[in-house]
């Protein structure tokens, strides 16, 4: 088993509109367990790492249900404790054309958002891991919430784990007291690695950032090595900063990239046109967990970034959460093999 990497959120079960209906227009609603971290997750163990998932589900079926998701691709549950009443929903929409997707939550009081920060064992959770990776949502969620995902960071931090955190903003859920760059500046205290997109900086940390439309055209690729730089000096201990660049031509139509940079270099990864999206939604929970994947286990950062990129690509293609991929298939996409012929 490879190294250990460690993620902590919300699980969640997802209902989604069947195909490209609206929600309800008929009376059925696919079912898919999902969540940012968990997704990440997913996709590490898929990768061949021993990815440890750290959250809290209700001891009813459904909570069974979102545990067996996750052993049924690998990742070690050993530290999901049972608590709380109910797991948190999300509902969605896939849109098409000119008619974006749409996400409703529905996940106020699920176990993980009541959970006390005192009920996970952090110093048992670490050891021997090499990585641990959170987001920005889970501080969204709930103070009690807030309060887990900043001890989990220190504590990693105090037993030499790298620490990643995607910033993945989200306006709907900052309604618990805090705003956003309250928390999540104290947060990134923490982190070696920050992963966002261009408005997640802004919005997450409070960051005063040049405007960028991404429904127009390019997006100005070198605007954001002056961006990456900002961000580093904000937070002098960050060692890589990531941010992903989605050039929103329609619902179904996206151009895909990201940029990384260190201290010392700007890579800017190959850009994919994705003209028939099938699912986008975990797209970017794949290039995070691409990106820990290359920067541990690659060459260079470099690599790293296309790894990333590549793997979010193929991700689109997959309805639900998880980027159901192996490492073959990314390392052929990157390669450059995009036809889509069957293989026999």
């Amino acid at each position: 088993m490879g190294k250990k990497v460690v993620t902590f959120g919300e699980i969640m079960l997802r209902l989604a509109a069947p195909g490209r209906e609206r929600l309800f227009q008929s009376p059925v609603l696919q079912v898919y367990f999902g969540g940012a971290e968990a997704n990440v997750a997913v996709s590490l163990a898929r990768f061949g790492l021993h990815s440890v998932y750290v959250t809290a589900v209700p001891a009813n079926p459904i909570g069974d249900g979102a545990v067996e998701a996750l052993k049924r691709h690998g990742v070690d549950v050993s530290f999901v404790k049972r608590s709380g009443q109910r797991l948190g929903i999300y509902f969605t929409e896939t849109g098409s054309c000119a008619r974006p997707s749409v996400v409703v939550y529905d996940r106020a009081f699920s176990s993980i958002a009541e959970a006390s920060p005192d009920l996970f064992d952090w110093d048992s959770v670490f050891e021997g891991g090499a990585w641990f990776h959170l987001t920005g949502i889970t501080p969204a969620l709930s103070a009690r919430a807030a309060e887990s995902a900043l001890l989990a960071a220190r504590k990693a931090k105090e037993k030499g784990l790298t620490v990643s955190c995607d910033l993945n903003y989200r306006k709907k859920l900052w309604s618990w007291g805090k705003r956003a760059p309250e928390v999540m500046g104290e947060l990134m205290r923490f982190v070696d690695v920050a992963i966002a997109n261009e408005e997640d900086f802004q919005l997450a940390l409070g960051l005063e950032l040049p405007e960028v439309d991404v429904t127009k055209g390019e997006l100005p690729v070198e605007a954001y090595r002056d961006l990456c730089s900002r961000v580093m000096s904000a937070y002098p201990h960050l060692r890589f900063v990531a941010i992903t660049l989605r050039e929103s031509i329609s619902a179904d139509h996206n151009r895909w990239s990201a940029v990384l940079s260190s201290r010392e270099e700007f890579w800017v990864s190959r850009k994919y046109d994705l003209t028939h999206i099938v699912d986008r939604v975990g797209g970017g929970d794949a290039f995070g967990a691409g990106l820990i994947y290359g920067l541990l286990e690659l060459s260079s950062p470099k690599e790293a970034l296309e790894f990333a990129v590549a793997a979010s690509a193929l991700k689109h293609t997959i309805p639900g959460d998880f980027n159901l991929v192996t490492l073959e298939e990314v390392f052929s996409l990157m390669k450059g093999d995009a036809s889509g012929r069957v293989k026999r």
